[in-house]
């Protein structure tokens, strides 16, 4: 009944302007209108990621929630993990809209939000009563016209730090310019220098990740390996929205922003692929995935967790049970024990 009723929403929603229905989606949550029942999990989903144990693998993605609004409706439903944000020092409005637009003939979104959030005191005053049970991470950004971005990062770890049990350095969005810049290996390099400097103070230091783009070189690929894990991160997020435009259908195809959704699916799993051999750290995989195939391979191809995003604006927050379930049953069917016994078994596939 409750699935049916999600779906009547969610037929509602997408008639409405894209912005306005993701808002009234997250308020359902608040108001305890989506999915209950807490984590689906069982011995083979049950998993660790970077020090963290985790029921399932699947998580959502930041972006999904923005300021830690819907934490509870989170909390209750089907997700191993959620991740808010991204979150700046300071309010911004992000840039003008429209800027978030269904590409319903390609199961996909183009969004170019710019990071517009409330700023890390108001999310912090949220995260202090963040639901118990609930593995939650923070993605952390800088402001647009902030003069020294690599220390917005640190600010934003150092305030939000206390309340989470992970963090993401945001260096992949398309849509702060010049933000892919602090990809580049002596700029991401003194970035992170700083990040792990704040992450040092916290009085329980937390897994710190790194959240890369789709649209980089082998050589820039191979340089983010190199200067991760040499800063000591814990993971990285592969990947974030891509700036292609390859092989789209919709009227929205031509759109500036973030392309996310099923044709982002190839393109960053190839890369989380190529970055497991690059680096020993583990990998979250993000981008395309919308089934239970989908997330095994995600797994298969070196990911130790996978998350959503786009998916759940198609198909609701019950799908990532479904997800869930269905990995479920073809970890077993494959003969895997535990999803690390399947993580990176695929991988040649990808190369």
């Amino acid at each position: 009944m409750r699935r049916a009723l999600e779906q009547a929403g969610l037929g509602a929603l997408r008639r409405m302007d894209p912005e306005a229905a993701h808002g009234l989606a997250l308020r359902a949550l608040r108001l305890g209108l989506g999915p209950v029942g807490g984590p689906v999990t069982s011995s083979r989903l049950r998993t660790s990621f970077a020090g963290l144990d985790l029921p399932n693998p699947l998580g959502v993605s930041a972006g999904f929630d923005k300021n830690a609004v819907a934490l509870r409706g989170l909390a209750r439903g089907p997700l191993g993990f959620a991740e808010v944000g991204a979150v700046t020092p300071r309010q911004q409005e992000g840039n003008p809209r429209p800027r978030l637009f269904r590409l319903p003939e390609d199961r996909a979104v183009i969004n170019r939000f710019g990071f517009n959030n409330e700023g890390m005191e108001a999310v912090a005053t949220r995260l202090a009563h963040r639901p118990k049970g609930l593995i939650l991470g923070v993605n952390l950004g800088a402001n647009k016209d902030s003069q020294d971005r690599a220390g917005d990062f640190a600010r934003v770890l150092a305030r939000l730090g206390p309340f989470a049990d992970f963090a993401t350095v945001n260096v992949s969005s398309p849509n702060t310019e010049r933000l892919r810049d602090l990809q580049g290996r002596e700029a991401l390099s003194a970035l992170l220098g700083r990040v792990m400097e704040a992450r040092a103070t916290l009085p329980r230091p937390i897994p710190v990740l790194l959240k890369i783009a789709p649209d980089l070189t082998e050589a820039e690929l191979a340089d983010i390996a190199e200067v991760a894990t040499e800063a000591g991160l814990s993971g990285i997020v592969a990947t974030n929205t891509t700036l292609s435009r390859e092989g789209l259908r919709s009227g929205h195809a031509g759109e500036a922003g973030g392309l996310s959704g099923a044709p982002l699916f190839e393109r960053s799993t190839r890369v989380l692929a190529r970055l497991s051999t690059l680096t020993p750290l583990p990998l979250i995989g993000v981008g395309g995935v919308s089934s239970a195939e989908e997330a095994f391979q995600k797994i298969r191809a070196g990911a130790s967790a996978v998350q959503l995003y786009t998916a759940l604006a198609y198909g609701g927050l019950s799908l990532a049970g479904e997800i869930a379930r269905g990995l479920d049953r073809l970890l077993e069917r494959h003969g895997f024990a535990k999803v690390a016994q399947a993580v990176g078994t695929g991988r040649a596939d990808w190369l």
